[in-house]
């Protein structure tokens, strides 16, 4: 476990782990341009560790878990800290919080009751991930340029991570049954 840890795409999964409580004092102070710099700089670390992992031939089992934590970690407290600045409406944030804790417990529940293994991501998830990014960039930005289509876009990309966090949520529950419920024939 600790060779798996010193890889260089692990370590910059443990990296945008600790930009977290950064982000979150930077929202907080209202220090909006380090917060979005900082988010920035998480995104890149998604893109570049996953890029690395293939590249250098280091996917590992700790990476294919930590990575997926440390994104939903990022996003949620993201989104929760924003609510409580007021710059998310909290019905999206309870809505994205819900859907995360509902597809932990379902997975852990079926991990731990059943042989089944095969937790892949749906395109719905991927494209609910990928609006959520969209959106909190945006509603950060919203914060430093103060122009009116960035204030729209924000909005848009609100309503469009709570109807793609509804339809994902829902989707992988379906989804999650059948596929447990072949796998069990």
């Amino acid at each position: 476990m600790l060779r798996q840890l010193r890889t260089f795409p692990n370590q910059l999964t443990l990296l945008r782990l600790v930009f977290i409580p950064f982000i979150v004092i930077c929202v907080l102070d209202g220090t909006w341009g380090w917060a979005l710099a900082l988010f920035v700089l998480a995104g890149l670390s998604d893109g570049l560790d996953g890029l690395l992992a293939r590249l250098l031939h280091q996917k590992t089992e700790l990476g294919r878990f930590l990575d997926p934590i440390a994104d939903k970690l990022l996003l949620s407290t993201l989104f929760l800290v924003l609510s409580f600045a007021h710059k998310v409406p909290w019905y999206v944030t309870v809505l994205v919080l819900s859907r995360d804790v509902c597809i932990v417990a379902i997975s852990a529940t079926i991990y731990a009751t059943t042989s089944f293994r095969a937790f892949k991501p749906s395109l719905y998830g991927k494209a609910n991930t990928v609006v959520q990014v969209a959106a909190l960039f945006l509603v950060l930005l919203r914060e430093i340029v103060a122009v009116p289509w960035i204030f729209y876009a924000a909005r848009v990309g609100l309503w469009s991570t709570f109807a793609l966090t509804l339809i994902s949520g829902i989707h992988y529950a379906f989804d999650i049954g059948k596929r447990v419920h072949a796998s069990t024939q």
